[in-house]
């Protein structure tokens, strides 16, 4: 197979939102262990407010929206609480993965340096990464359990890019030479903070809300090492 004349140094992929349709399960999960505290989360507010924020971003968020003081050791619980409870949803409702995105992880795998890099717990992302096929694919997998912050702060991303450059040592990793694919703008944001070129992919809001990418597409259905390559050399003119 004959490689593209320009390619990306790595690239880095989202979760939730890029390859499964599994935000649904997590609002649901969050419903479980919310609505015994008279605290409600429509699906409306979580995908207007919350969407883009790891599990401590949420609750620290809602409680912080609803007046209440939240401790360190209660949000410990709650997101072991609505972890099992995703995990449970998720064992009876398998998220499905988005056209064209387990196609292209498997055409990368192995070409050039790949990372995951979500808001979501290790234990979320593990079993429906192996139930699609894709467990081996990355090189490097940067969680809500690696990181302090949420996005958009880049704290994930410039951990993956770390965590690539020691994997890969002899390629010297650029992150203006890297691409992300992200679907939020908390995302979109994180990336760039890292200095990551972003794809955007509009699965989970409308192009206009995405604008600050690099580009935006509908689906990855379409999209290839070539595409990636040329989204960067059209940055770098």
């Amino acid at each position: 197979m004959t490689e593209p004349t320009s390619m990306p140094d790595a690239v880095l992929f989202d979760f939730d939102g890029v390859i499964v349709d599994s935000e649904p399960l997590h609002c649901a999960a969050f419903v479980q262990v919310l609505d015994p505290l008279g605290m409600t989360l429509s699906w409306e507010d979580y995908a207007q407010k919350y969407l883009g924020y790891d599990d401590r971003g949420v609750f620290r968020e809602v409680f912080k929206n609803a007046g209440r003081e939240l401790e360190d050791t209660r949000l410990r619980a709650l997101i072991e609480a609505k972890a099992q409870a995703f995990e449970d949803l998720a064992r009876t409702q398998k998220p499905k993965s988005y056209p064209g995105v387990v196609e292209l992880i498997r055409s990368l795998a192995g070409r050039v340096p790949l990372a995951l890099c979500s808001g979501a717990l290790r234990r979320d992302v593990a079993p429906i990464l192996a139930g699609l096929g894709i467990d081996r694919a990355f090189d490097v997998l940067v969680t809500a359990d690696d990181v302090h912050a949420s996005k958009p702060d880049p704290s994930s991303y410039l951990l993956a890019l770390e965590r690539l450059r020691a994997t890969f040592p002899r390629r010297r990793i650029r992150a203006d030479r890297s691409v992300a694919i992200e679907d939020t703008p908390a995302g979109i944001t994180a990336a760039q903070g890292a200095g990551v070129c972003v794809l955007a992919l509009a699965n989970t809001y409308p192009p206009e809300v995405l604008r600050n990418a690099a580009r935006v597409v509908a689906s990855l259905e379409n999209v290839g090492l070539r595409e990636l390559g040329a989204l960067l050399e059209e940055q770098g003119e």
